[in-house]
């Protein structure tokens, strides 16, 4: 049984590790332009505060989620988008604010929950350890465009696992998301975490790999880099394939980052 106590430790530590930089920000910067199109950096946050609650509505008033779920189900992506309209306003000490007290009131729901439930979501149910996952991606991942935006400084954690997990779990979703058929393939990964160890999954004689620096390829499967713009080495074809598509994130295919917006030197990709 996965330790609920520790995810939700990282969960709230990945949201403190966000919030450290939203303090310093300007009032300005607050309506910056990120590198997600359309998005700011208020909407980034707002985006983040918004389904922390909503993730603590599923997880401990599961009849109200779904309520809200089945009227929002026809268009998700409409409702993600109008949610933004919720920190319209707010000064930017207004947004941390807001931003703490629903990560605290997530975090409490997942110290709580019964660890062998199911959580109902918008698409199939999860436990409550991949609800924690999901949460600490998301919110790494809309950080990683605050971060991208405003040049700031995030140096990477060994909660990056955590999106490394979810982003090789996700293999069948990329696929899956853009209408691909599933490989019956495997491949193996093998990433370079920030404190000098190894992350390993698969078969280490697969012929399709993905090898590298563990913040690469966490960038690529959460589509905040384009996987040309990294040192992964990327060998096989459905690897390839897979590094082109890749995302940890459920729903529809998203529109990722075109090559060349990070170019790092001497990508080897191939």
């Amino acid at each position: 049984m996965p330790d609920m106590q520790a995810m939700a430790t990282d969960v709230q530590a990945e949201h403190d590790d966000l919030a450290r930089l939203l303090r310093d920000l300007s009032e300005e910067d607050w309506d910056s332009p990120t590198t997600a199109p359309g998005w700011s950096v208020r909407d980034q946050v707002t985006h983040l505060a918004v389904f922390d609650d909503v993730a603590r509505m599923a997880i401990e008033e599961p009849e109200a989620f779904v309520q809200l779920r089945d009227r929002e189900r026809a268009d998700v992506q409409r409702y993600v988008h109008e949610v933004n309209e919720r920190g319209r306003g707010l000064e930017g000490a207004e947004m941390v604010e807001w931003s703490n007290r629903e990560r605290a009131r997530l975090v409490h729901a997942l110290r709580t929950v019964d660890p062998s439930s199911r959580i109902p979501w918008f698409g199939p149910d999860m436990s409550p350890a991949s609800k924690a996952t999901a949460r600490l991606m998301e919110t790494w991942a809309h950080g990683q465009d605050i971060v991208d935006a405003l040049h700031l400084d995030r140096p990477p954690t060994a909660r990056l696992y955590h999106v490394a997990y979810i982003g090789v779990r996700a293999v069948p979703n990329s696929f899956r998301a853009n209408g691909r058929d599933i490989p019956d393939v495997g491949v193996y990964v093998a990433l370079d975490s920030p404190q000098g160890d190894r992350w390993v999954w698969g078969d280490a004689e697969a012929a399709n790999r993905v090898e590298g620096d563990a913040l690469d390829f966490c960038l690529v499967v959460t589509q905040r880099r384009h996987v040309d713009d990294t040192d992964l080495v990327v060998v096989g074809d459905m690897a390839r394939e897979w590094m082109h598509i890749a995302q940890a994130f459920a729903g529809p295919p998203g529109a990722g980052r075109a090559p060349g917006q990070f170019r790092a030197p001497e990508s080897k990709a191939r």
